[in-house]
């Protein structure tokens, strides 16, 4: 527990404090952009699910399905399967070197961490994002990933679903991984420890 008399030490030094948390937050950031971590650019695609009504199904019925066969889809994309399929499509200009001569425990992580799919909340919109350094790369598989998917989807699912591109891949403008919010954040509460820390042993 802090005494009194510290805590009023640490509110009277809030400036030196708030800017010992600036710094950190700088210097972070700025370390990891000079440093050898690749900087890493984000794009999605979106595709629309529908659901093939039956007699008797009503339309809010038909919609959670979709939803549903959406979310189970999703898993689908970081398998090996799905990854095999989506090279197997010949897709031009799609880089596969990342992934090639290394162990399959390796190709599985990587593949993982690369690309993901999900399901706008209340929709049967399915979102496929892809990472890459280059942003064009990242543009390439986002759209590799929902054409591999409309191609392959009754494989998984069955026949009872139509799927359609609503929006074709777009790129961040700035690279997403790392993330600079965190690691300002984290720079900045690292700062703030520091100073509070400081001034107690002071």
């Amino acid at each position: 527990m802090f005494h009194q008399s510290q805590l009023e030490r640490i509110r009277k030094r809030w400036k030196v404090i708030t800017l010992l948390a600036v710094i950190g937050a700088v210097v972070l950031v700025v370390g990891t952009i000079l440093s050898p971590i690749p900087l890493e650019y984000k794009a999605d695609s979106q595709v629309l699910i529908i659901s093939e009504s039956r007699y008797g199904v009503d339309a809010y019925t038909a919609a959670k399905s979709a939803e549903r066969i959406g979310e189970n889809l999703a898993q689908v994309v970081q398998t090996s399967d799905f990854y095999n399929k989506v090279f197997a499509l010949g897709i031009p200009n799609l880089d596969q070197r990342a992934y090639q001569n290394i162990p399959e425990s390796r190709r599985r992580k990587l593949w993982q961490k690369n690309v993901e799919a999900s399901v706008v909340f209340g929709t049967s919109v399915m979102t496929f994002s892809a990472y890459h350094e280059d942003p064009e790369q990242a543009r390439i598989m986002s759209g590799a990933l929902a054409q591999t998917m409309l191609t392959h989807a009754r494989d998984y699912v069955g026949g009872d679903i139509q799927m359609r591109v609503v929006n074709q891949p777009v790129v961040s403008e700035y690279p997403v991984r790392p993330s600079f919010m965190i690691l300002a954040a984290i720079g900045a509460l690292l700062g703030v420890l520091l100073a509070v820390f400081l001034f107690i042993k002071k």
